[in-house]
């Protein structure tokens, strides 16, 4: 009984310590990656041209960002649920899904460009650990149903 709390304690603690580098990565995004849609998006971007951009400069600083987000988000599954085969399957869905934003990403920035509100909900889903916000009570759903 005492581990178990012990073991929940830690659980909360090292996903607070998460959730506060999410909060870090939000913070200084600005000095931390080079991304010139983080000021245009604040602004009202409707019928605006898009800002000129590095793609390669940007390419690397998404990637870097998903990265960071990707690595977080991975231990935090791998923290609430200390199970391999469900990191394993989070790991190929992060592939998977990460490659189809970029490339989604780069197709509507260069093909595109009348439709920044299409550009804005990919960059979303690239730039923003949304994708945990989806997987853990997925993965809780399911491990319920396991336990029945």
């Amino acid at each position: 009984m005492l581990n178990r709390i012990v073991e929940q304690k830690k659980k909360i603690f090292i996903s607070i310590i998460i959730i506060f580098c999410f909060g870090l990565i939000r913070a200084f995004e600005k000095s931390l990656f080079y991304d010139p849609f983080l000021v245009y998006f604040e602004s009202t971007f409707k019928g605006l041209p898009l800002p000129d951009v590095d793609l390669f400069k940007l390419f690397y600083n998404l990637l870097f960002r998903f990265a960071l987000n990707t690595i977080l988000s991975l231990v935090l599954i791998y923290t609430l649920f200390k199970d391999k085969g469900i990191l394993n399957f989070s790991s190929f869905l992060y592939l998977f899904f990460g490659l189809i934003l970029f490339i989604m990403f780069f197709i509507i920035l260069r093909y595109f460009p009348e439709n920044s509100w299409l550009l804005f909900y990919v960059r979303r889903f690239i730039i923003q650990p949304i994708f945990v916000l989806l997987f853990i009570p997925a993965f809780y759903y399911q491990f319920q149903n396991l336990k029945k």
